[in-house]
């Protein structure tokens, strides 16, 4: 295995075996062998492992073609590009031995745990499923405590209260958690859909994302789909995607001197337009080839610009982005859109949220002018609101 700054099994917090869980982590890295969406995934495997739970990885390839081959660029039900994906990048973070992959289209089981994992199931205490995108299949469905987690609020309220099945699938669950934050405080617009959603926030497994020196003269930059799926209409409200977000700041690079740098996906992204305003763009699919080209890319960044889905930001949801958090701990500050997370973030050190292009202006000009203090502060708040050992210990007490 190739030599990596942390060591998941070397000081695990919880070494009493009565508090030790065993955890199934239903995730999407075969289906989805990008990146940044794996590092998703591996911010909780990695920091459970660390507080001494038994942690394995299952994947299910639901029952229609999910499976992305970046490659090929197809979206079908073969997943050999992903299992490889996923053999890598487990391998490489100690975690080699701890996961499989359901294919329902052939029945079968892959990955190394393949010949027993009906059999840990079967011993589970919990199990995690983000933002539902696996079902939860016979085998699942006797573990004691099932945890769905949103990451995506208020488009998945609407989701459940515009298609009867998803809310149906959803209700499988024994405990709600969502990363709409401010779902709780009643500070937000979110669509009540009826289920018993608690507060949480994305992990980040500190110990793989060290601070490393920024760079004064680099580049502002984020990585980002244009159009994640359709908008969606709800109550007579629009709830849109990035792209709705983002054209109040087409010509910011036009009105300053720093450099601003996108890694944007979708077809739909207007790359002549962005390009004629100043944007450099970067190829996404080089940026999040595996889990260590979207880490670099973050690490040689110094800082990050982006805006957040307008419906995150319309509803007031407090959402805040997990690859935000990871350059926060890489100390690197965040020009942030402002969604409602400043009702629960410390913000105006590192992190600088925004709502008008005359903020984020300003922001820009705070940060050139305190670089070296937006960055330490930017590190000091990851491990204060993001550490995987805190956030994850306060998720399972939510759930337990």
């Amino acid at each position: 295995m190739t030599n990596l700054p942390f060591n998941i099994t070397s000081t695990p917090t919880n070494s009493d075996p009565v508090n030790r869980l065993r955890i199934i982590v239903l995730g999407y890295i075969v289906r989805g062998p990008i990146g940044g969406m794996a590092w998703s995934d591996l911010h909780y495997l990695l920091g459970l492992a660390s507080l001494g739970h038994d942690v394995y990885f299952v994947e299910d390839s639901d029952d229609y073609p999910s499976c992305y081959d970046p490659v090929r660029g197809v979206m079908d039900t073969d997943p050999t590009y992903g299992l490889e994906f996923a053999t890598r990048i487990f391998a490489k973070v100690g975690l080699g031995d701890r996961w499989a992959y359901y294919d329902a289209h052939t029945s079968s089981w892959y990955g190394p745990c393949a010949h027993n994992i009906l059999s840990v199931c079967a011993t589970a205490d919990v199990v995690l499923n983000f933002s539902g995108v696996n079902p939860l299949r016979p085998w699942l469905m006797e573990i004691p405590a099932r945890a769905f987690i949103d990451k995506d609020p208020v488009f998945t309220q609407i989701r459940h209260l515009t298609d009867p099945a998803a809310l149906n699938l959803a209700k499988q669950h024994t405990a709600f958690l969502t990363f709409g934050e401010n779902i709780e405080c009643n500070l937000s617009t979110i669509p009540n859909d009826g289920l018993p959603w608690q507060a949480t926030r994305h992990p980040i497994f500190l110990d793989a994302w060290p601070a490393t020196s920024g760079v004064e003269e680099g580049k502002f930059t984020t990585v980002m789909l244009w159009d994640s799926y359709p908008a969606r209409e709800y109550n007579g409200q629009h709830y849109g995607m990035k792209s709705d977000s983002f054209q109040p700041y087409l010509d910011l690079p036009q009105k300053t001197e720093s450099i601003f740098e996108l890694a944007v996906g979708s077809p739909t992204a207007p790359r002549s337009l962005l390009a004629n305003q100043g944007w450099i763009l970067q190829d996404p699919h080089e940026t999040t080839l595996d889990t260590w080209t979207y880490q670099r890319y973050i690490q040689q960044s110094k800082a990050e610009f982006t805006v957040a889905k307008h419906g995150y930001a319309i509803s007031h949801c407090g959402w805040f982005s997990e690859r935000s958090a990871a350059y926060l701990a890489s100390g690197r500050p965040v020009l942030v859109q402002e969604t409602g997370f400043s009702e629960w973030l410390q913000t105006g050190n590192g992190i600088i949220p925004f709502k008008t292009l005359v903020e984020a202006l300003a922001g820009i000009e705070e940060i050139n002018s305190r670089y070296k203090f937006h960055c330490q502060a930017a590190r000091e708040i990851a491990e204060e609101y993001f550490d995987a050992r805190k956030v994850l210990t306060q998720l399972l007490d939510r759930i337990i």
